[in-house]
């Protein structure tokens, strides 16, 4: 349906421009969103996910190519890009993500990013990634890194609205 692929194109965009705010109004406010590097992440954790990557990423070398768009009634599917500098190691970084959304209201109330997580890990944490990287321990090492740095996100940012 030509308005699901509007929901879609128009999360891109604006990923695109790290423009977490108009992406996260693309989402349902029940949202589930998982992926390899951060696990399942439901509502404003979602949402607050984007603001930090968004955030993080603002006058650095960050680019998203998003492709082969496809949606149906209730269900879409994309193919993207993520061309960037991994900040702890300084790796360059390729990586290709497989999407899938279901579409609930004219919003995205379920996203699922997959992709190779040992072919990421190679690339951004180098020999490290390639011995370990392919293991379940580093998944949940990863999950548990990632979640800690989304914590401590939304505390900076909970701090920053009450100083206002």
């Amino acid at each position: 349906m030509k308005e699901n692929d509007n929901i879609i194109v128009d999360f891109y965009q604006a990923f695109e421009k790290l423009d977490a705010e108009k992406m996260v109004a693309c989402y349902h406010p029940d949202i589930t969103f998982q992926d390899p590097a951060f696990g399942v992440l439901k509502g404003e954790d979602a949402k607050n996910m984007w603001r930090m990557l968004c955030h993080s990423q603002k006058g650095k070398d960050f680019r998203v190519k998003a492709s082969e768009i496809e949606c149906s009634r209730d269900k879409a599917k994309a193919k993207w890009e993520a061309f960037y500098t991994f900040s702890q190691t300084g790796r360059k970084v390729h990586n290709s993500i497989h999407a899938e959304f279901e579409i609930k209201d004219g919003k995205i109330i379920k996203h699922v990013d997959s992709f190779n997580l040992y072919s990421w890990a190679k690339q951004a944490m180098g020999f490290k990634g390639l011995l370990l990287g392919w293991t379940g321990f580093f998944r949940k090492k990863l999950n548990a890194q990632t979640n800690k740095l989304l914590r401590k996100f939304i505390a900076n940012q909970e701090q920053q609205s009450n100083k206002k």
